[in-house]
């Protein structure tokens, strides 16, 4: 099988699935991005090279506190309640742990742990509570979806502009492939997008449908700039290969745990 035909299957397994489990229903979707959240966990602390359980333990007590509200139907408001305090138990004992290093690597590790809860762990916290911002906190797929549909619109149209148009580049140091008018080119088919979803995801006004293509097609590029940065400072090209041609989670979903606490503020401020 070419490396063409692997990325296509691959890809559209991948598709599917997350397809599926956002419109099965609340416990498929967040029982699956648990799973990716843990993976992508992995595949960020073998990038800058952290040995430690931490991680898992500080980020599977935020992401179950938080969402275990969600399956049963308790509003998201209470998420500093008792999400907080899970949050601040796991940071405590991150500290005890550092009590047991070398000297010389305790804010080394200090730092990576934190950096590892903060950078991918909190926002598939805050992805899988977006679907429940609403005004009867109950769980809305549409919007989900839709983030993701815009996502992949503008990585798709980002891609093909700056191949076939691209000249000025963009961050040449961190990701020497992408262009200014790779950039453009995927803001401006997002927006379209984001005006055809208006018409089919009826739950959220064009504003807001507008205001999500904005967030993506700025802070989806900057989560794909930093995780470049993560990667060339590991002398990797790819997070894992647990997706065949594709890479790993981290490499799929790295717009999006940078965009969705954005969106997530957004929908928060409004609701």
């Amino acid at each position: 099988m070419n490396n063409l035909a692997k990325r296509a299957i691959f890809g559209s397994l991948f598709v599917g699935v997350l397809i599926f489990s956002i419109l099965y229903g609340k416990i498929t979707f967040i029982t699956l991005f648990l799973i990716i959240m843990n993976l992508s966990l992995f595949e960020f602390n073998r990038l800058i090279q952290l040995k430690s359980s931490f991680p898992y333990i500080l980020g599977n007590l935020l992401f179950v506190f938080a969402n275990a509200l969600n399956v049963h139907d308790i509003p998201s408001r209470l998420l500093s309640e008792y999400a907080g305090v899970a949050l601040f138990l796991g940071f405590f004992a991150t500290f005890i742990s550092i009590l047991f290093n070398k000297k010389e690597e305790a804010v080394d590790q200090l730092g990576k742990k934190f950096l590892s809860v903060v950078y991918i762990a909190l926002p598939y916290t805050l992805i899988v509570m977006i679907p429940f911002l609403n005004n009867d906190f109950e769980y809305v797929n549409t919007t989900i979806l839709g983030v993701f549909i815009l996502v992949w619109v503008n990585d798709t149209f980002a891609f093909l502009v700056g191949s076939n148009f691209g000249r000025n580049k963009l961050l040449e140091r961190i990701s020497p492939n992408k262009t200014w008018e790779g950039f453009l080119g995927g803001m401006i088919f997002t927006i379209i997008g984001s005006y055809v979803l208006a018409h089919y995801f009826t739950k959220l006004s064009f504003v807001n449908w507008l205001v999500f293509a904005l967030i993506v097609s700025i802070f989806g590029v900057l989560g794909d700039l930093i995780e470049s940065m993560f990667k060339r400072q590991a002398g990797v090209k790819d997070s894992s290969n647990m997706i065949p041609g594709h890479g790993g989670f981290l490499d799929r979903m790295d717009s999006v745990i940078f965009a969705a606490p954005f969106i997530f503020i957004y929908l928060l401020l409004i609701s």
